[in-house]
């Protein structure tokens, strides 16, 4: 289980990490980190120890739902690859020049 209770996160990049190698995770609701876990993730809303340490025993305890949190971790980590958000930026440019980047495909 990965637990990742910052409460100022720029993006979330070691959660994403996480749900790639099939780690369930458990996250504090602030930040970024609800828009990058989607629903992949336990969210806690207290960061004492003991909301952390139940968080974390709950999802542990519980077989299907630590094997649902991995597979949907994992889809919601593919949805952040590089390529991906390549292709978004260029989109991007080509919204924003008025679509007169021309057609021509680059390889990430």
């Amino acid at each position: 289980c990965f637990l990742m209770p910052s409460l100022y996160e720029g993006f979330g990049i070691p959660v994403l990490e996480a749900m790639a190698c099939g780690a369930p995770v458990v996250c504090s609701k602030a930040s970024s980190l609800p828009e990058v876990a989607g629903s992949a993730a336990r969210f806690i809303d207290s960061m004492t120890g003991e909301a952390l340490a139940e968080a974390v025993s709950q999802v542990l305890s519980n077989p299907e739902n630590t094997e649902r949190l991995r597979a949907e971790g994992r889809r919601q980590a593919a949805r952040f690859c590089w390529r991906n958000a390549a292709m978004q930026t260029v989109e991007v440019y080509r919204s924003a020049a008025g679509g007169s980047l021309g057609s021509q495909r680059y390889s990430a």
